[in-house]
């Protein structure tokens, strides 16, 4: 559900986008940080926001860092 922000953010399209593993963080709903493989060889870190379900809302993308590679550990950021 993320995939269309990430993509208007970047200005370009990814035929791959497979998460590959999260972290979890509780706020007032819930932070994703989500190790994103975006190609054979790159991959994005993204944080995305969940609110609590009673504000029936979507997943939102908070912030992403790109350039990142299949060893690069997924920190909180």
């Amino acid at each position: 559900q993320v995939k269309p922000q990430f993509e208007s953010r970047e200005n370009r399209t990814y035929g791959i986008f497979k998460a590959i593993v999260y972290k979890t963080q509780v706020v007032a709903g819930i932070n994703y940080f989500i190790k994103v493989q975006v190609s054979d060889t790159d991959y994005v870190h993204l944080k995305v926001f969940q609110s609590l379900p009673q504000e029936n809302q979507g997943p939102s993308l908070l912030g992403f860092q790109t350039g990142k590679t299949r060893d690069d550990p997924l920190t909180y950021f």
